[in-house]
């Protein structure tokens, strides 16, 4: 039997991996998935998606669909580190206010749960054409196979127990924290591993008096007797709790009885004698680990999501990294598939995703520190503070120009915006003929090109080379005599810029290249180049 064929097979079925074929179908790639469990997550898991994640769905029209499917939980806004629930609150970490994300973003947090999240991009993903195989292990996988360059990946369907082969261009390795394909392929990962060891089970009780008002997130737990994580799951009676325990002094998840478990949830609350019901404690042992994969990517396979990283909870940080990975690579994928790119922009992301998961992963650890017992004023220096975290992420080096004399730091202020290349485009709002537009929504499909209005007329010579190129191009015009202008001069302010300035955006939202001011002459040859170089067409 000949296999099967597909541009770009995804390995796992969890949130990267079904962003990863939503993103790809977007940009008109049909993708292959596979996914050895049945069907999608059954446990709460990642509970969160932060602002910038809500803008790539709401790039490819999925922003109230994920919306509509929010948790119950999704009005709460605490994250409180306690003695315990009804005891002493040693810190509650800081957070973005509504009015901070607004200035920043035109979307907002999200709290949705991962098993509610997962089914929806799956209905999307094969809405959009996407190959979605549920039940099918991967038990082998080779790099270029004979009959030309791709990766011939052999699978077993768990149902039937048929085994079949895939050859695939490229291959995302999105199989988590586990990776079965990046042991396969012989990509190590380093960083301190396992944390700490837990158990997680579900019970009831009414936690009222202990929360004293407080719509909490996640409560997490260090005393004496335990130490863990309380989170709600209908915002009333019934809640989960994952509790470390520590195998090196002989302690075992099978320890965990319904007596003991009942023990540690009221030591947890801090009520000694309160009434609960413990629903389970048979779920599998988990642990929390901190590691980055020591490349993302060979020839033709990306690592993407746990993967690739693995970090704490604390933050909200891995789920939207790993949905952020995805969208890097998907338009690029598709660009180099269709032959508008050479293959060196695929190379930019590793330089680019995989410095960001260090940052991530070492601030996620500063705050697991918080929750392990350490105060918080002796990680505050190094702390960086969610808006930051969640959009003011930089790239160093990838498929961008690069700026002479652009700053080294991996992140900026997302209120005080470089936007130098590599840097995500910033928010403002624009007066359009049908009301406000925010400038986010210009970006997601091809390259935009934003223009000040005093800028000459060099531009058709970048859209005439788009076009020769074969890639998508808008150039926008901002400026009182346009379609959209800013009230306020936001443009030239947020994007760093005089007059007759102009930006190219990437599909991804972050910026390739910049002219501080230009009316023409060498403007349109080096904005020409900026492009060129980004696909890998010099």
């Amino acid at each position: 039997m000949k296999p099967h064929r597909t541009p770009v097979l995804i390995v796992g079925g969890g949130l990267t991996g079904l962003s990863a074929a939503v993103f790809l179908a977007h940009h008109g790639v049909r993708a292959t998935l596979v996914e050895r469990h049945p069907d999608t997550s059954t446990h709460p898991k990642a509970r969160a998606i932060n602002p910038r994640t809500m803008e790539l769905y709401r790039a490819v029209g999925m922003e109230e669909r994920v919306r509509a499917g929010r948790s119950p939980i999704s009005g709460n806004t605490d994250l409180v580190h306690v003695e315990s629930l009804a005891g002493k609150e040693r810190v509650r970490m800081p957070s973005a206010s509504p009015e901070d994300i607004g200035r920043i973003s035109p979307t907002r947090w999200t709290l949705i749960d991962q098993n509610q999240l997962e089914p929806i991009l799956r209905e999307r993903a094969v809405e959009a054409g996407a190959d979605v195989r549920f039940s099918t292990r991967v038990d082998a996988i080779q790099e270029y196979v004979e009959d030309g360059a791709g990766v011939l990946v052999g699978t077993t369907d768990l149902a039937t127990g048929t085994r079949s082969q895939i050859h695939a261009d490229y291959v995302i390795a999105a199989d988590g924290s586990r990776s079965p394909l990046r042991a396969m392929l012989g990509i190590g990962a380093h960083g301190r591993g396992t944390i700490t060891n837990l158990v997680s089970f579900f019970f009831e009780a009414d936690l009222t008096e202990a929360l004293r008002g407080r719509r909490i997130i996640a409560a997490y737990v260090n005393n004496p007797e335990v130490r863990g994580t309380i989170i709600p799951i209908d915002n009333d009676r019934r809640w989960v709790i994952n509790v470390s325990f520590f195998p090196e002094k002989g302690q075992r998840a099978e320890d965990f009885t319904e007596e003991r478990c009942t023990a540690l949830v009221r030591a947890a609350v801090g009520v000694p004698d309160m009434p609960l019901k413990i629903e389970s404690v048979d779920m599998p042992a988990w642990d929390i680990s901190a590691r980055v994969a020591d490349t993302f990517a060979t020839r033709r396979v990306f690592i993407a999501g746990d993967a690739a990283h693995v970090m704490p909870p604390t933050g909200a940080f891995g789920a939207s990294t790993g949905i952020q990975d995805a969208y890097n690579l998907a338009w690029k994928l598709a660009l180099v598939l269709s032959g508008t790119a050479g293959p060196k922009l695929l190379e930019s992301y590793d330089a680019e995703r995989r410095p960001v998961a260090e940052e991530t992963v070492r601030q996620a650890m500063l705050r697991f520190a918080v929750r392990e017992g350490k105060q918080y004023q002796e990680v505050a220096d190094e702390l960086l503070d969610e808006t930051t975290m969640t959009f003011g992420y930089c790239y160093r080096s990838g498929a961008f120009a690069l700026e002479e004399g652009a700053p080294d730091s991996i992140v900026e202020d997302p209120a005080h915006p470089g936007a130098r290349p590599g840097a995500r485009a910033p928010h403002f709002q624009l007066d359009g003929p049908d009301g406000p537009v925010s400038v986010i929504d210009l970006y997601g499909d091809g390259f935009t090109l934003l223009v000040d209005e005093l800028a000459g007329r060099w531009t058709g010579a970048v859209e005439q080379e788009a076009a020769r190129l074969g890639v998508g191009l808008k150039v926008v015009r901002i400026g009182r005599g346009t379609r959209l202008w800013d009230q306020d001069g936001s443009f030239r302010r947020r994007y760093g810029l005089l007059a007759g300035g102009a930006v190219l955006v990437r599909p991804d939202g972050f910026v390739g290249w910049r002219t501080t001011a230009g009316r023409g002459g060498p403007v349109d040859r080096a904005a020409i180049t900026a492009l060129r170089a980004i696909l890998d067409r010099v």
